[in-house]
């Protein structure tokens, strides 16, 4: 014969069971942001600081990375760090039950996102609009992903392209095994899966100093830089046309040789983002952090 104790705890059991799979079958019928909370709650806020402490990085007064939407105290459901927040990238992480940006670069076409910088600027106003309406923050991450150590977008650009070895202490400048310039460019496009490159120089002449600046340095930072390092090969994100284009025509036509690959903007910088979310992914446990390209915006025909 069974002992009283016996049946009690059967029927304890039982009873704990039924609430456990009854609680799990509402689990699985919430929405998807409402499923996509993690164990630990954080804010948005919560996030920041965390980003700041871990980077060891002291607050800055006057910085562009603020908050372009979304408030401090928004419980977070996901985050999605990406270079610039498109309405694809916004359609992801929707769809991912994330609501959270984490953006390299401006959200409304300015580098401080000023929302009256063209007046009546009918596209911006409704981007902060559909922000508004989804319940997506957004928190530009520029200032301090350049002030981390490493730099986060250098080291991202290294580390993608498999030459973090080669990378000296500035994170500027490479010297990598010697090879073509046009290997080093459809070495740059396989990796850094970018579809089109510019390139000024001869595709046969061999290199191995590089000089790397990803993102929008500007013609004067770019001069000095050939200048003061003088490498085989400038590759840049963007540029001024008639200043770092026609600064290394010239340079070349006085029998230098530096050659210069040119990315674009943001497929030079992504792979920073790219390396920011695995950075910061086990530091948030319970937390979805991915990485979503925005891409480039540019077609080539």
């Amino acid at each position: 014969m069974k002992h009283p104790d016996h049946f009690q705890g059967r029927r304890a059991f039982l009873s704990n069971t039924l609430k456990i799979a009854g609680g799990y079958t509402f689990l699985t019928h919430l929405p998807l942001k409402a499923q996509a909370f993690s164990p630990v709650s954080y804010t948005v806020q919560d996030v920041i600081d965390l980003v700041l402490k871990e980077g060891r990085l002291d607050p800055l007064n006057d910085t562009v990375d603020t908050l372009k939407s979304g408030k401090g105290n928004q419980k977070v459901t996901g985050i999605i760090t990406t270079m610039f927040t498109t309405l694809p990238v916004m359609e992801a992480a929707i769809k991912q039950g994330a609501n959270f940006i984490i953006a390299h670069e401006p959200t409304f076409y300015n580098h401080k996102d000023e929302l009256d910088w063209v007046a009546d600027n009918k596209v911006a106003l409704r981007k902060k609009e559909f922000l508004e309406k989804q319940g997506i923050a957004v928190w530009r991450f520029h200032d301090y992903c350049h002030r981390m150590k490493p730099d986060m977008i250098s080291h991202g650009v290294a580390k993608e392209a498999g030459w973090l070895d080669y990378q000296a202490e500035d994170q500027i400048s490479f010297q990598i095994p010697a090879m073509h310039l046009d290997q080093i460019a459809r070495h740059l496009k396989a990796r850094l899966q970018i579809q089109q490159l510019r390139v000024i120089g001869d595709m046969k002449q061999r290199c191995s100093a590089l000089a790397i600046l990803p993102g929008a340095w500007g013609g004067q930072r770019h001069v000095e830089t050939v200048e003061k390092r003088d490498p085989d090969v400038l590759i840049v994100g963007e540029l001024s046309e008639w200043e770092t284009a026609e600064y290394i025509r010239d340079r070349r036509a006085q029998g230098k040789k530096t050659a210069l690959i040119v990315l674009g903007h943001a497929v030079s910088e992504e792979p920073g983002m790219k390396y920011f979310a695995e950075w910061l992914r086990p530091k948030l446990p319970g937390v979805m952090v991915r990485h979503q390209p925005s891409g480039s915006p540019f077609t080539w025909i």
